[in-house]
């Protein structure tokens, strides 16, 4: 591009086009995103500013001309530093299409996959390679908000391209691979909330069973995952929920299987997270929508 064009900011988290969605931002202040997720890919492309990624229980600390994958469900909040102007390229995919554009000897959604022993969220790529996958994201933008005859096509060649050239990126092997930064004992509780999740759960009982005082475990764990020990476990069970949900099991059986111990509770706290109802949850399912599960949280946070 000669010269970078900017979409104006919106506050909607969510998709409003079936395939994929790309956005060029340029924020001079922001307020701290909290702590969500999606149901779809989302491909994050720092061009500047300072940022602090945490995805799960892990803290990235990125650099301009980083990349940050997250897969769908991952609950990850990004923390904008105020000192200079933020910039980024955001696309999000959803997962029926990458799928469709793989193939059986190329899967677009490996360098997604946590389950691959060198899974890493944020790619931090050399020079050369960093600008090729730059360039191929650009060209996906520009073509994406063009209008001229085939750009449909050439943007998809470009989504497709950049993707092979995020995953290319993951799979090679480097000492100077970054890692994310984490607190054993956080680590720790947050396995036992993954592990447990479906069980009663308090800060005192946790605090007590790792010896740890609930005030130290509540700093260090917001640290460390960008919320609240009492919020992760609401997310952890509502986005169990909302898989039961899509698998067919019956909304008074979720809110057994997640923990909620009875249905009112359930229902509340899924309308108050996605301004839908459990029922009305499984009706946008079985209705299609290209398989994206176009929910809108209640408090419209920033689409980090």
């Amino acid at each position: 591009m000669a010269k970078a064009a900017f979409n104006p900011y919106t506050r909607r988290q969510t998709m409003v086009e079936q395939d994929y969605e790309i956005y060029r931002y340029r924020s001079t202040y922001m307020n701290e995103v909290e702590l969500h997720h999606h149901d779809f890919y989302e491909i994050y492309l720092l061009l500047r500013g300072g940022v602090v990624y945490i995805v799960v229980n892990r803290i990235f600390r990125m650099r301009p001309g980083d990349w940050m994958l997250v897969s769908p469900l991952e609950l990850h909040q990004a923390r904008i530093g105020a000192d200079d102007a933020y910039e980024r390229i955001v696309l999000w995919v959803a997962r029926p299409y990458l799928e469709r554009l793989s193939t059986p000897n190329t899967s677009l959604t490996r360098c997604f996959d946590t389950t691959v022993a060198t899974h890493t969220n944020l790619l931090r790529p050399d020079g050369a390679t960093g600008a090729q996958l730059r360039a191929a994201a650009e060209r996906l933008y520009k073509q994406k908000e063009s209008r001229a005859y085939g750009s449909d096509l050439l943007a998809q060649g470009a989504l497709v391209e950049l993707v092979i050239g995020l995953n290319r990126a993951a799979e090679e092997r480097s000492d100077s691979r970054p890692a994310g930064a984490s607190d054993e004992v956080v680590d720790a509780v947050l396995h036992y909330i993954n592990e447990h999740f479906n069980e009663p759960l308090t800060l005192d009982d946790l605090a007590a069973r790792f010896f740890i005082s609930k005030y130290h475990l509540l700093r260090k764990f917001d640290a460390q995952v960008g919320t609240t020990v009492h919020r992760y476990i609401l997310q952890k069970r509502l986005i169990n929920a909302k898989q039961l949900l899509a698998g067919g099991v019956l909304p008074n059986e979720v809110c057994q299987y997640c923990g909620f111990g009875d249905y009112a509770n359930f229902y509340r706290a899924f309308k108050a997270e996605y301004s839908q109802t459990p029922r009305q949850f499984v009706q946008s399912v079985r209705g299609g929508e290209g398989g994206v599960l176009s929910l809108q949280r209640k408090d419209q946070r920033n689409p980090e």
